[in-house]
This record gives structure tokens, C-alpha cells and sequence, in this order.
């Protein structure tokens, strides 16, 4: 260390060294040399040359960095930081450039007037408001430590199963608000009318009635049949209107939330790409939290971190295979997925034969003994459980040999499997339309799905405590027996999971038009559905070795609840068409000739003329014309900012990629630099001291 100290101290006192120091200009002109060097200034020299040769030097002289100041729209962040009114805390800088915006804050504040600088002073306070109730607010959501050890020790795409299942509890309990709002309440403080007849048990009567939905569960407010005009008889505030109204509310604030829970999540997902991968970099050199001292809480994030490098690396992994593909292979590969299709296909006829049978058997009206003449009413949910239990596996093994990377097989899994759902639900449906009698159908529409959504959670709770739990006892206490290594390991496979979830809630939007309290039945089963699945993946399942992306099956998970909510719409207009068409209600509040129509006609004319004529415009074909005119605009200009944002979006990207460049250029220059000043020290070192001259030897003779 003293050697180097002395040739560095050497090296600076030189005439050489001193007189190679420099200047500020050559200093300015070297910074633009390397500056025009940079691969980012490089690669957009085509749009400098446009502009002028000069622009990068004087850019840069402007205080402008290369992602400032020349490719991506002459920014400088002086004037951000400036305008900027987010706390000082959450600005990604240090503290002395914190200080400094500090400082720049105050004099903004001293040069501009008292009330902006309150107003601004107080925008800051609620965003700071708003962050801290946001935090204390998500503090409050329910489940959340159970959510985080889910996702720990089996990663995101399990944990997003759990936070779908939550989405769907909130969501009915909305759908509770609005049954007891507009339909319960009304009902139960104006009554049922003087000729209702009072609830209570009869000789007929069983503990089967709750099964099967009848007897005295049919009489209750369970089914639409219960309802009726009561003494709430006003032109425009009556049972049959409000009934209505709760159900086209539930359905409509049904699909605002999905498709804004749908969009959002596409936005991410479309935003995020497959090129940004920056998340993995974080995970790696700053994931780790320091703050942890539980050691079962640093096991968890050590897991949580493990299973994401596991995901990120079977993608690069496939994305290598399918870069090495030949043309033979690609010719193949396609022709083999043509063939697992056409497959696909075939199998879902049959089933959909399988639903029609089961359908009209269950229909038939014969006389057997109570526990057959119960397997007969349940014969079509049954049917229908077990297609969409063994089907969904067999999907499963056919997109693995398809050669999709594990996130695609998952979703053409998902999307094979709600096909089949959808499909066989609208089956069930159409061909209960045909058979249902004329008395009193909305009951008996009803009842069929009260049996779906029973049946649903029976095999969900028989397949956790049934099935499972005691494979995972065998397997524990008889691990090196047969039948234990046939089973396998139990591992969750949240398409079949998010499948059951999924059609349980549509069978609950397709029957609440006939079965008003069904979201209050699911919301209590979806609640015991959350335990049982929780007790099921903790204590019965083990982590997947492949991960997949969470993110873009979330999309896909909503957008199979639109597919359910449009088939539930198109259920409500297909019975409120046979209400006037063929008059073909004879109980509820629309009993007696009432229908919608008519009942809002009435409605209608009992308003002021103004009133009627404004009503009258806006159901004519005068108004359609502009309606659909402000449509075009309005689409056009969001499909205007999408390819806006679009191109921001990538260039802010490529801003990314570039910039790492030029930090690996730098270092890579400013390596060869100090290589350089290195040698030249040497050298410099070695030189001096073969000019410096030799002291005489003592013993040496002196010279005459």
C-alpha cells in the first residue's frame, strides 16, 4: 500500500503528469465523444441525423441525460422534480438528491403565491391521507396471513385461487344488499297482501324438502313464488317493479365490477409483456426483506423467492425449446394438435348426449321409492359433476402433449374445461325450458338450480374429507405400500378449482331471477368453500415442481364470469319474453296477467307528460342514430389513446433496455480508463527511476 501511495504521489508531481492535465473544454469535448458513443444515442442516430448534427453535444451541455434529452422527447427532470407533488419519501433518489428537491420545494413555495402553495401543500396531505387509509384498509381484509403463507409455500397461481374465491364472497354479499333492499325489505314491512297464506310446517312436510327444494322451502322466500303485489300497490313504486329492479341491479353492477377487474388485469398483464423482466432482477439482489427475525417467516419468503426463479426459468426454458424448432417439427406438432382437437371435440358430444338423457329421465314423472326418486331428481347434477370431474382431466393429459409452455396449458386447459361448463349448464337449461309445465314454472325453474348450487358443495366437502384427506392418511401411514404409490402425491390443479368456482357462480346469477336468496346461499357455501379448499391445500396437497404465471390467468378467470353473466342475461330475457309472450306466469309478483312490460307501462303513463315524452325519445329510433354516433367517438378515441399509450409503453421499454447499455458501456470505459492510467503509471514510475542518478558506494575509490 505505501509502494502504490508513493507512485501515485509521484505520478501527480510530475512535469509529464501536469502538463497532460485537461482543460474544461477538452473535458466538455471528451464527455461529448463518449457521449455520442453511448449505444443508446447509437442506435436513434437515424432520428439525430434528421434533426441535426449538433443536437446530442448540445443536449447533453443542457444538463440532459441520453434518455432525456434526445430519443424520447427532450425531458429534464428538473422540471418533474419541480412539479412533482408526491412526499419526499416515496421518490426513488437519495438523500442528498432529496435534500436537494427539498430545497427546490421551498423555493417554488417563496416565489409563488399563498394559496397555491396551501393548495399544494394540502394535496399532499390527502395523498398522504388516502396512502395511509389504503394501507390499514388492506390491513383489514380478511384472510390476508393465510394468504401469504398459501402463497409462500405454493406460490401465486394458488394464492390467486384464494383471492378469487375472496372476490366472489364480496361480490355476493353485494348481491344480498341489493335481495334485501329492493325484494326482502319491502316484502317483509308491507306483507304479502290479506289472501297469502301464512308460513309454517304442514303433514306433508319433511327434512327432505331441504334437499330437494319443495314442500315447505318452496312455500318459503326462497323461491319467486313467495312474492307477491302485497299492499305495496303504487303506479311506479310496487313489488313487481322493485323485484326487477334487485335482480337487473345485481346483473348490472355484476358486470361493471367483472369487466373492470377484467381490463385492469389485462392492462397489467398487456403492460407488463414478455419482454420485462426487471422483477426477476429485483427478486434476486433486492427481494430479500431484513426486517424479518421469525425464522418460519424467513422459510416462507425463502420459498416465495424460490418458486418465482422457478417460474421465470421453466419460461425461458420452454421459450429455448421453441426457439430450436425445425420445420419438420413445426409441420408435426401441428398436425398433432389438429388431431388432440378434433378429440377434444368429440368428447364434448358426448357429453353434452350424456346431459340430454340424464335431463329427460330426471323429468319423468314415475313412481319409485324416496331414495331412488331422489338419485332421479339429483340424476342431472349428478351427471353433470361427474363430466366436469373426469373430462377436465382428460383435457389436462391432452395439453400436455400439445408442447404449450406450462401457463398455456393451463389456460387451454381452463378454456376446454368452461366450454364444457358453460356448455353443459346451457344444455341442462334449454331442454328444462322445453319440459317445465305451465304451473308455476318459475318455482320449478328454481328449484333446479337450488339443486345445482346443493349439489356443487356436496361434492366439493365429499371430495376434501372423502377422497383426499384420507389419501393423504394412507400415504402417511402406508407410504411403501401399493395402492399409495398408485395415488401419487396431491397436488392442487387450480384450473379444475377456479372451473368449480366458477360455475357455481353462474348458477347463481342463471336461478336468482327464480331463486332470490341464492346468493345468501352462496355466500355461506363459497365461506365453507374457503375452509374446506384451505384445510384441503395445507394439509393434503404438496407444492407443483412447474409453476405458472398468476397474471394472465386471472385475466382469463374473469373473463370466464363474463361468459357466465352473459348466459345469465340471456336466461332473464328468455323468461321475461315468455312473461309477455305467451303469458305463461301464474304465480309471484307477476302473477295474473302482470308482466313487465305491462307493469311499467303503467308506470309510465302515471308520470308528467314531460316526463313521457323524454321517456318515449329515448325508446325511439330518433335517439339510437346519435347514441351510436357518440358510441364511434367515444371508442374511437380510447382505441386512439390504447395505441397512444401502446407506443409510450414500448418506448419506455426500449428507454430500459438502453439504459441498462449505456451503464454496462460505461463501466466497461471507465475499466479501460483506469487499465490505462494504470500502465501509463508504470511506465511513468519505471522511467524515473532509470534517470534518477546512483549514489557513490562507500568503499569505491574517488575519481582524480
Amino acid at each position: 500500500m505505501e509502494d502504490q501511495k508513493t507512485v501515485n504521489f509521484m505520478r501527480l508531481l510530475s512535469d509529464e503528469s501536469t502538463r497532460s492535465t485537461l482543460s474544461s473544454d477538452s473535458c466538455e469535448y471528451y464527455q461529448t465523444e463518449i457521449f455520442d458513443l453511448l449505444p443508446s444515442i447509437q442506435a436513434s442516430r437515424p432520428e439525430q441525423s434528421r434533426n441535426g448534427p449538433f443536437e446530442a453535444s448540445q443536449a447533453y451541455r443542457d444538463g440532459l441525460g441520453p434518455a432525456e434529452g434526445i430519443s424520447h422527447g427532450h425531458l429534464s427532470r428538473g422540471p418533474r422534480d419541480k412539479a412533482s407533488l408526491q412526499p419526499l419519501r416515496n421518490l426513488p433518489m437519495c438523500i442528498q438528491g432529496k435534500r436537494q428537491a427539498r430545497e427546490r420545494r421551498k423555493m417554488q413555495i417563496n416565489n409563488i403565491g399563498f394559496w397555491e402553495s396551501w393548495s399544494r401543500s394540502q394535496s399532499i396531505n390527502r395523498k398522504r391521507v388516502r396512502t395511509h387509509v389504503g394501507e390499514a384498509l388492506s390491513g383489514l381484509l380478511p384472510w390476508q396471513h393465510t394468504l401469504h403463507k398459501i402463497e409462500g409455500r405454493f406460490g401465486v397461481g394458488v394464492k390467486s385461487y384464494f383471492v378469487f374465491l375472496r372476490y366472489l364472497i364480496y361480490l355476493n354479499l353485494l348481491h344480498c344488499v341489493f335481495i334485501g333492499g329492493f325484494i326482502l325489505g319491502p316484502t317483509g314491512f308491507y306483507g304479502r297482501g290479506n289472501g297469502s297464506e301464512t308460513l309454517r310446517f304442514e303433514g306433508n312436510d319433511s327434512v327432505l324438502d331441504f334437499v330437494l327444494g319443495s314442500g315447505f322451502l318452496d312455500r318459503s322466500p326462497v323461491f319467486f313464488g313467495f312474492y307477491t303485489r302485497g299492499s305495496l300497490s303504487l303506479s311506479c313504486l310496487n313489488t313487481p317493479l322493485l323485484y326487477i329492479a334487485g335482480i337487473l341491479s345485481i346483473l348490472f353492477f355484476s358486470i361493471v365490477m367483472v369487466v373492470r377487474r377484467t381490463t385492469v388485469g389485462y392492462k397489467h398483464t398487456w403492460m407488463v409483456g414478455k419482454r420485462y423482466s426487471a422483477n426477476v432482477s429485483f427478486k434476486i439482489f433486492c427481494g430479500w426483506d431484513f426486517t424479518i427475525q421469525d425464522p418460519a417467516a424467513a422459510n416462507l419468503k425463502k420459498s416465495f423467492v424460490r418458486n418465482d426463479l422457478k417460474l421465470f426459468l421453466e419460461e425461458q426454458s420452454f421459450a429455448l425449446r421453441k426457439a430450436q424448432r425445425t420445420l419438420g417439427q413445426k409441420v408435426r406438432l401441428y398436425l398433432l394438435r389438429f388431431i388432440l382437437n378434433l378429440f377434444v371435440l368429440s368428447l364434448l358430444s358426448g357429453a353434452f348426449y350424456l346431459i340430454y338423457f340424464s335431463t329427460k329421465k330426471s323429468l319423468t314423472s314415475t313412481d319409485y321409492h324416496w331414495l331412488v326418486s331422489l338419485v332421479l331428481q339429483y340424476l342431472p347434477p349428478i351427471t353433470i359433476s361427474f363430466v366436469n370431474l373426469v373430462l377436465p382431466h382428460i383435457f389436462r393429459k391432452i395439453s400436455s402433449f400439445e408442447d404449450y409452455s406450462f401457463t398455456v396449458q393451463v389456460n387451454a386447459t381452463l378454456v376446454r374445461s368452461i366450454f364444457l361448463k358453460l356448455a353443459s349448464l346451457g344444455i341442462y337449461l334449454y331442454f328444462i325450458f322445453r319440459i317445465l309445465s305451465s304451473t308455476c314454472r318459475e318455482n320449478h325453474f328454481g328449484r333446479e338450480m337450488y339443486k345445482m348450487c346443493i349439489f356443487n358443495f356436496l361434492a366439493t366437502f365429499c371430495n376434501a374429507f372423502l377422497f383426499n384427506y384420507p389419501r393423504k392418511l394412507l400415504q402417511e401411514k402406508f407410504p411403501t405400500s401399493l395402492l399409495a404409490r398408485l395415488s401419487g402425491k396431491q397436488h392442487f390443479l387450480i384450473p379444475f378449482n377456479v372451473l368449480d368456482l366458477v360455475y357455481g357462480q353462474t348458477v347463481s346469477w342463471v336461478g336468482v331471477y327464480n331463486c332470490p336468496l341464492l346468493p345468501l346461499i352462496g355466500t355461506v357455501t363459497l365461506l365453507a368453500t374457503f375452509y374446506i379448499k384451505k384445510f384441503s391445500v395445507l394439509r393434503c396437497c404438496v407444492a407443483e415442481q412447474r409453476m405458472f404465471r398468476a397474471s394472465s390467468s386471472s385475466v382469463l378467470f374473469h373473463f370466464m364470469l363474463l361468459l357466465g353473466l352473459l348466459m345469465a342475461a340471456a336466461t332473464l330475457g328468455y323468461n321475461l319474453y315468455q312473461q309477455e309472450d305467451k303469458n305463461m306466469s301464474s304465480c309471484g309478483p307477476f302473477g295474473n296477467g302482470a308482466t313487465v312490460f305491462n307493469v311499467t307501462g303503467v308506470c309510465v303513463e302515471s308520470l308528467p307528460s314531460t316526463v313521457q315524452t323524454t321517456l318515449h325519445y329515448l325508446a325511439s329510433e330518433a335517439f339510437a342514430l346519435p347514441l351510436l354516433l357518440a358510441e364511434i367517438i367515444i371508442l374511437t378515441s380510447y382505441v386512439s389513446r390504447q395505441r397512444a399509450n401502446q407506443k409510450a409503453i414500448e418506448r419506455l421499454k426500449n428507454m430500459l433496455i438502453m439504459s441498462s447499455s449505456d451503464k454496462r458501456f460505461l463501466v466497461k470505459q471507465h475499466a479501460t480508463m483506469l487499465r490505462n492510467r494504470k500502465n501509463t503509471s508504470r511506465v511513468h514510475s519505471a522511467a524515473i527511476k532509470e534517470d534518477a542518478p546512483l549514489s557513490p558506494r562507500k568503499d569505491a575509490p574517488p575519481y582524480s
